[in-house]
């Protein structure tokens, strides 16, 4: 059985009142989700009775009791290895943030379908309808058994953190919480090419990140892992440091890892001399704050629809300029990195993602790029067909590298 990427275009109508110009009538986004973007196909006939008694009773008996004799036998005789869910509670979806679990479902369907498209693997929306981190973890857990992989989606901070944190301490299936670490693996990918572009490191480099939530809190950490020479992270109240009385539990902590400069103040005063700007917040940072920054910058602007920095006034001062939108190059897109982070730890039964495959994810993923590397191509696209399965190669080795992988 599979997630198949197909639209059954149901003709039943419920989005408008009798006699209403129909919605799909308005947009073609409607007309492209009438009846949903997914549908389950079977992957083996059932044409006849002999046919049925093998994919049903009595033939399934058998596989049961084997099953329930060697568990481990689940992975070869269902479809658990090659299947994830993508759990979410509706509470910070896309830019349009808390709109509950039924209106998140075509974003998750979306997901579901990326990852087959990209990464070869099936995928299951499941719109929780709970807030509550303690019913979020126990309904997760409940439900792995079906399951060889858990993709947390558009649940807000800082509940997330804690959320993926119990899951992957009860589940020996891994857990990834896209918001965070798809997004953090492409920044790296992209950041080092720049780097490469204009002969640096990542150790010359000092980053600062607008943005403390899911994204901006990953990113921040994934960079320190990588090496980079400092980073500071600044919310809505300024720079994230150490001095400041009103930090929740996960910005102490933060606090504690980041802004070695010891940095204070607002966002704009911490980007005079930087090396990297990274927007995952939104809102609009000043010119004269982007022409404060290094010679030869890179900024990530990567607030959708509209960059924290416009892209036009960003390449007045950087040397090399991406965005979250695919309407300019270098687009910094989770896409790239989690069919393949996803594909490759499923690939080998591993029992989480370690920073060590996320890493390796990231390298792959720069590493495509390879000799055609510009400053308006720092990072491929999602649709470079040698991506996924650079991606997925380098994360299963680095699952056997590191111990966690099964098989």
């Amino acid at each position: 059985m599979a997630a198949e990427i197909v639209n059954p275009r149901s003709d039943s109508s419920t989005d408008q009142d009798a006699g209403a110009e129909p919605l799909d009538s308005i947009d073609p986004a409607f007309a492209l989700h009438r009846g949903g973007k997914m549908a389950v196909r079977a992957t083996v006939p059932v044409r006849d009775k002999d046919d049925l008694s093998l994919a049903y009773t009595p033939g399934v008996a058998k596989v049961c009791s084997a099953i329930a004799e060697q568990p481990e036998l689940v992975h070869d005789y269902t479809w658990k290895s090659s299947v994830v869910a993508v759990v979410t509670d509706g509470t910070a979806v896309l830019g349009l943030g808390d709109i509950g679990p039924e209106a998140s479902l075509p974003v998750m369907e979306g997901k579901a379908i990326l990852f087959k498209q990209f990464g070869g693997v099936d995928a299951v929306p499941i719109a929780l309808g709970t807030t509550d981190a303690d019913e979020i973890v126990e309904t997760v857990v409940r439900l792995a058994p079906s399951f060889g992989g858990v993709n947390l989606e558009d649940i807000s901070a800082p509940r997330c953190f804690e959320i993926e944190r119990r899951l992957q301490e009860r589940l020996d299936i891994p857990v990834f919480h896209d918001d965070q670490h798809g997004t953090a693996v492409v920044t790296l990918a992209a950041l080092r090419n720049a780097a490469r572009l204009t002969e640096r490191s990542l150790g010359d480099l000092r980053a600062v990140i607008s943005g403390a939530g899911a994204a901006g809190v990953a990113i921040a950490k994934f960079l320190l892992e990588a090496g980079i020479g400092d980073v500071a992270v600044a919310d809505r109240k300024g720079v994230v440091s150490e001095d400041r009385d009103d930090l929740t539990s996960v910005k102490r902590e933060l606090a504690s890892l980041t802004n070695k400069a010891g940095l204070s103040g607002s966002l704009e005063a911490a980007l005079a001399g930087a090396d990297v700007f990274i927007g995952v917040s939104g809102g609009t940072v000043p010119e004269p704050a982007v022409a404060s920054m290094a010679e030869g910058a890179f900024v990530f602007a990567m607030a959708n629809p509209n960059p924290e920095v416009h892209p036009d006034v960003a390449h007045k001062y950087a040397a090399v300029v991406a965005t979250g939108r695919s309407d300019y190059p270098n687009q910094i897109n989770n896409v790239l990195a989690f069919p393949g982070i996803f594909a490759g730890a499923l690939q080998v039964r591993a029992s989480r993602i370690t920073e060590g495959m996320k890493i390796a994810a990231a390298e792959a993923l720069a590493a495509v790029v390879g000799d055609d590397l510009a400053a308006d191509y720092v990072i491929p696209s999602p649709f470079d067909e040698r991506v996924a399965p650079a991606v997925t190669a380098a994360v299963a080795a680095a699952a056997r590298a590191e111990g966690v992988a099964r098989r």
